[in-house]
């Protein structure tokens, strides 16, 4: 991140009323998502871990050239809105690293070995899911990635604004699980799993 070049950053609400996105045009974190659910998690994250300094962060995604904040329901957006975005944007200026190497996919993916495990219907959700449902999420601040698929069950992983959110449960079933019947056969069922 080029600490000197002048950094332009927004806020955007999300379909969850306790989470807010504040959208960089920088990138924060290329190519992968981190949730952090409660301070204790934010380890190895400066980013994460300052933003829960203040009383009313609740939670904490960092993804793409975004960040999603979840606030503690008794604030109001506008009374932190001003705060929080100085505090990124600050951040981000500064030039430090929003997140520790040890946090990075390299590690946990040479742990795995999901070629192995991988098998043609895993594939075609996959692929659906980074064409057709992950960038319509990330719009409104959250993120969604394939845990597991058994027996014809697809269970799914929402992060960002989507861990809570009241709309989550009808996109997944009217949305997500009727696109993925439709596409890919062996699919019989979607469920979620909030992280």
């Amino acid at each position: 991140m080029d600490s000197k070049r002048p950094i332009e950053i927004y806020a955007e609400m999300t379909p969850n009323p306790e989470s807010q996105k504040y959208v960089t045009d920088q990138h924060i974190l290329p190519n992968f998502q981190l949730d952090f659910s409660t301070r204790e998690l934010a380890e190895g994250s400066e980013l994460a871990q300052m933003l829960f300094e203040f009383p009313f962060v609740n939670g904490v995604f960092i993804a793409g050239n975004f960040v999603t904040v979840t606030k503690k329901t008794e604030y109001e957006w506008t009374e932190i809105n001003t705060e929080l975005k100085a505090a990124i944007k600050g951040f981000l200026q500064s030039g430090k690293r929003p997140v520790a190497d040890s946090l990075l996919p390299k590690d946990i993916l040479e742990m795995q070995n999901p070629a192995a495990a991988e098998t043609a219907p895993v594939t075609k959700i996959k692929d659906l899911l980074d064409k057709y449902i992950k960038p319509a999420v990330q719009m409104d601040g959250g993120h969604i990635e394939l845990k597991s698929f058994d027996k014809g069950v697809v269970t799914l992983t929402l992060q960002g604004s989507c861990s809570g959110c009241p709309s989550s449960t009808l996109t997944l079933k009217s949305g997500i699980e009727g696109l993925l019947k439709r596409m890919v056969p062996e699919v019989t069922e979607v469920v979620a799993e909030a992280e």
